[in-house]
């Protein structure tokens, strides 16, 4: 198993110490002869901004490959569903067994549970951002 989840894609444009890179991700059936047929496939461009020393070095238009440690997808992965998975069961177990709230007022309360959660990620999208660190090779 490889280290690293690494995708080709194109330079977009530079700007200071941080290379743009468009990728373009394919669906599972992407590569299928019948897809245009069936309709079902998707396409889906993406920027990804790489911060590098050596931003100066890329072209807007230069073939390159993008990479990220393995790890960093499990980690956001955990964060995206797993912490908001736990708010939700926390939230109702203690709105329905130690406040005796009605199953509806504890599920609404769970769920407003769920929204603050993704709002503390949001505010703090800065420094998880700075935890996850991209790099970039010419092809």
């Amino acid at each position: 198993m490889t280290e690293q989840i690494e995708h080709s894609g194109i330079v977009d444009r530079v700007e200071g110490d941080t290379v743009h890179v468009r990728i373009t991700s394919h669906s599972a059936c992407g590569s299928c002869r019948a897809r245009e047929a069936c309709g079902l496939a998707e396409t889906q461009e993406k920027i990804v901004a790489v911060r590098c020393a050596a931003a100066g070095e890329y072209a807007a238009g230069e073939a390159v490959t993008v990479g990220v440690r393995r790890g960093v997808g499990l980690r956001a992965v955990a964060l995206a569903y797993g912490g908001a998975l736990v708010v939700l069961l926390a939230v109702l177990i203690v709105a329905q067994s130690v406040l005796k709230w009605s199953e509806g007022m504890s599920a609404l309360a769970a769920l407003a549970g769920v929204g603050v959660y993704y709002v503390a990620l949001w505010l703090l999208r800065r420094r998880i951002e700075h935890t996850i660190q991209f790099t970039i090779t010419k092809i």
